[in-house]
């Protein structure tokens, strides 16, 4: 399968789970309402509480879509300036990891520019994909928001 096909599958796939998100949150949203509208004490707390609900989804739902956009145009950038980390010679696991080893040689490789270069966000972007391949998720994600502070200063 193409990257293009794959990309498309992802978006489509991201679409989907959005307005199905949207339906369950006017659902629960036409819920929550039924029980407020009864003026019974305790429906009318449970409504409220069901209110709550639909709206942190939404909100959870447009920051991990903000946030995906920005690590999207951001590793654009950094594989248009050829900056890419090539893991493609690295080997891998029968399940298709990187193996630690050389996981972690390629962590330690990164991490020796970023401190030559602490304020460049493509250096964090580096740094959070090593994290990523080498298997630290947590990490990772620190690194990711690191990059996208320092790329939104410039």
């Amino acid at each position: 399968m193409s990257d293009g096909a794959r990309s498309l599958r992802i978006q489509l796939l991201i679409g989907f789970m959005c307005v199905a998100l949207v339906v369950y949150f006017v659902l629960l949203g036409r819920i929550a309402m039924a029980f407020i509208t009864t003026g019974e004490p305790a429906a009318v707390g449970l409504g409220i509480a069901l209110l709550a609900l639909p709206l942190i989804g939404i909100w959870a739902m447009v920051s991990t879509l903000r946030a995906g956009l920005t690590h999207q145009r951001l590793a654009r950038t950094v594989r248009d300036e050829g900056m890419e980390l090539d893991v493609n010679s690295l080997p891998r696991m029968p399940s298709g990891r990187i193996q630690r080893d050389a996981a972690d040689e390629l962590f330690a490789k990164v991490r020796d520019e970023l401190e030559n270069d602490p304020d460049n966000w493509r250096r964090w972007y580096r740094l959070a994909r090593a994290y990523d391949y080498a298997g630290d998720r947590s990490r990772a994600r620190e690194a990711m928001k690191k990059a996208v502070e320092l790329e939104e200063r410039r």
